[in-house]
């Protein structure tokens, strides 16, 4: 008995584009470039917590998150019209609340290398398991540009080119200072333990 060779012949289709919102949030866009403020703050709402903990991870201010938060929507606003539905809504907003934020980390120096402040020991005492404030903490002590580039990959899942223009640093200083700060939280966590 012998084996059976089979053609299958392929047709390989092009993915659709996704869906870049549902019918309620293009009501919301419709109202947004209309300049409707009712239909500006539900678009407001619906966002703000998530975008609030981005500009958060970046800026590890509270106060400056908050600036930052705002300055990005009202840039959301102005710039409405330009949303192209290559991308879901959410995340043509993360975009621009990430750019904002890290101009605004620009903007208030915090890029500088290594601030001792930020370098004491962590307050949280060593457990078995590790913690999430126990991270938190230690990703907050990390220097401004070393913690900007790990939430941006790490968490926010951005790729070391995207990062890269959005730093204006090169790729490979993105590869080094994420290889940085991962040794850093390393050092960190470990000296938690008695």
């Amino acid at each position: 008995m012998g084996l059976r060779h089979f053609r299958v012949k392929l047709r390989i289709v092009p993915p659709s584009p996704p869906p870049f919102a549902s019918s309620d949030e293009q009501q919301l866009l419709a109202g947004c470039l209309a300049h409707d403020r009712g239909a500006q703050q539900q678009l407001y709402l619906r966002y703000k917590t998530a975008m609030f903990t981005c500009a958060l991870r970046i800026l590890n201010d509270q106060a400056l998150a908050q600036d930052a938060l705002q300055d990005a929507f009202m840039a959301v606003f102005q710039q409405v019209s330009t949303f192209r539905q290559q991308a879901t809504l959410g995340a043509w907003i993360r975009r621009i609340v990430v750019q904002t934020a890290l101009q605004t980390l620009r903007r208030e120096q915090r890029m500088e290398v290594y601030d001792q402040e930020r370098h004491r020991e962590p307050l949280v005492p060593w457990q078995d398991n590790l913690t999430g404030e126990a991270l938190a903490q230690a990703i907050a002590e990390l220097p401004a540009g070393y913690r900007a580039v790990f939430c941006l990959v790490e968490v926010e899942g951005y790729l070391h080119r995207e990062v890269a223009e959005l730093l204006s640093i090169s790729e490979g200083t993105s590869k080094s200072q994420l290889h940085q700060a991962k040794r850093l939280l390393q050092s960190k966590l470990a000296s938690l333990r008695p």
